[in-house]
């Protein structure tokens, strides 16, 4: 299986890390070593000082397919769960000023941490998902794909031009505006909003 990143998919994001929006999506790839499922804690990596949280909306790949055109994008998921893409901020900062790729800064083991995934049809609107993350019980990201410079279908299509999407594959859409740094001892907890309100998935203690 694939854990395909987006990068940039929201424009007051892109602005709060003073980086340009962008003109066709940003593709990153992590390993499947990456992925921390069943609340499991995250150990603080000793390789960086400035750890970031990056919450977002998880999409798993529900069928094989190639050069997806538009009208069918949307027939390749029908769940989502929540993610967080932990970042190496110093160290992708080090990367980004060399020229060189973010994997080691994004790629690391446990820096995919992902919820439950449930049925889109338990959501108000999947083309408009609410979602909500705190630290240590106060609110630090709450996002709408509305606001996703690329939908969910543009993704799809981009994204199967290069790599054929497989059943399993997930998909990390992107994280709204609020990004910014854990220590150890911080727990973060992240919710959808569904039909009947919001409903807690995602919980992970920093260690």
């Amino acid at each position: 299986m694939k854990i395909i990143c987006i990068g940039r998919n929201y424009a007051d994001h892109a602005k709060e890390l003073n980086n340009p929006v962008p003109e066709r999506p940003i593709i990153f790839m992590k390993p499947p070593t990456a992925l921390l499922v069943n609340d499991k804690p995250l150990y603080y990596p000793e390789f960086t000082k400035d750890l970031h949280y990056e919450a977002e909306i998880v999409l798993k790949i529900a069928r094989n397919g190639r050069h997806i055109q538009p009208e069918f994008a949307a027939e390749y998921y029908d769940e989502v769960a929540l993610g967080i893409d932990f970042t190496a901020r110093d160290l992708q900062a080090e990367l980004k000023g060399k020229g060189q790729p973010w994997e080691l800064a994004k790629a690391f083991d446990g820096s995919a941490a992902i919820s439950p995934f449930i049925p889109v049809s338990e959501l108000p609107d999947p083309d408009a998902i609410e979602f909500r993350l705190a630290k240590n019980g106060e609110t630090v990201q709450h996002g709408n794909t509305r606001d996703v410079i690329f939908s969910f279908n543009d993704i799809i299509v981009f994204v199967s031009q290069f790599f054929k999407l497989q059943m399993g594959d997930y998909i990390y859409t992107g994280t709204p505006a609020g990004v910014g740094p854990v220590k150890i001892g911080d727990t973060l907890k992240g919710e959808i909003f569904t039909k009947t309100g919001p409903k807690p998935l995602l919980t992970c203690e920093i260690k």
